[in-house]
């Protein structure tokens, strides 16, 4: 079993920087591979960015590449996700999945992922 709660959400201008936090619990933290996942209001979930779980592969979708980097500490069971240059259309939750799938799956197969926390609030504005 793994429990998850994320954090770091928040108001912030266009153009500027956010990093969330996802704590993890349970000792088998490092063996999951961990994704971060969107939602905006009125839309469907989205891939975001995931992270095998030894931390040394990451895969990212392509509207957030450049600006977005994802990383882990598994010796304090924590994913990270470093947002930068942030647009008004990154507004959204963010939720933090983990699951035994490869990570670089997640981008498919992300809507299947066992384990998600309950999400943090990111709000862009203009």
């Amino acid at each position: 079993q793994v429990q998850l709660v994320e954090s770091g959400g928040g108001l912030v201008q266009a153009g500027g920087s956010l990093r969330l936090s996802c704590a993890a619990s349970g000792r088998t933290f490092s063996r999951y591979a961990m994704a971060w996942i969107r939602q905006a209001p009125g839309k469907e979930r989205e891939f975001v960015a995931a992270i095998s779980y030894s931390g040394d592969m990451t895969y990212y979708a392509d509207f957030v590449k450049g600006r977005f980097t994802i990383s882990r500490d598994n010796a304090k069971s924590m994913v990270y996700l470093q947002m930068n240059s942030l647009k008004v259309e990154d507004s959204a939750v963010y939720y933090c999945g983990a699951d035994l799938m490869d990570a670089q799956a997640m981008g498919r197969y992300y809507s299947g992922m066992d384990y998600w926390g309950e999400g943090t609030l990111v709000t862009v504005s203009s």
